[in-house]
């Protein structure tokens, strides 16, 4: 068994990662990121080979939990449907922390291509496309207005995601991507 599949280090992700969706990633350091997961600063170097490797590992930690979530979509589900399916979930309170940390990372990985955060962006935004492009008919799929529809799916999600982590506001955002998947259906 490598180090990278140990019993150990499985448990120190996962110590980790409750750690970052309390108090981020960005602005970790290994000593604190150590004492939270009853480790110490060398074992985490041992097992990761740096703070950039634990990063990595909690980023892919983090994706688990996103394509969790993505792959409870029901497949034979249409667009609208499986865009408040997502939308119900982005609001669910008990995901804020986990939405901050992606929101984190997303925002990291914008700012430094080349660092840990490299590629999570656009990643994520793949991961996304391809959920929502199941949900459309496979000759609507296909096409540059298909792509448009769920990229334009996607913004509104987004969009509302991250005002409703800003204010809070469930009301209004809840409001704003039932007007958007109108229009979308309507367009």
């Amino acid at each position: 068994m490598t180090s990278a599949e140990s019993p150990r280090r499985i448990e120190i992700v996962e110590a980790a990662y409750r750690y970052v969706l309390a108090n981020g990633l960005a602005g970790a350091s290994l000593r604190p990121v150590a004492e939270a997961t009853g480790s110490s600063t060398g074992v985490l170097r041992f097992l990761f080979g740096s703070k950039d490797g634990l990063v990595v590992a909690l980023l892919e930690r983090a994706r688990s939990d996103e394509l969790e979530l993505l792959a409870t979509v029901p497949p034979d589900a249409d667009l609208p449907t499986v865009a408040r399916a997502v939308w119900a979930w982005l609001a669910d309170p008990a995901h804020r922390p986990l939405l901050r940390l992606w929101v984190e990372s997303y925002a990291a990985s914008l700012q430094d291509e080349s660092g840990p955060w490299s590629g999570f962006a656009r990643a994520t935004v793949d991961d996304w496309l391809r959920v929502l492009a199941q949900a459309q008919p496979p000759q609507v799929r296909r096409t540059a207005a298909g792509r448009a529809e769920r990229t334009a799916v996607l913004a509104v999600l987004r969009g509302a995601m991250l005002d409703l982590l800003a204010t809070g506001d469930r009301t209004r955002t809840r409001a704003a991507v039932e007007v958007g998947l109108a229009r979308l259906s309507a367009g």
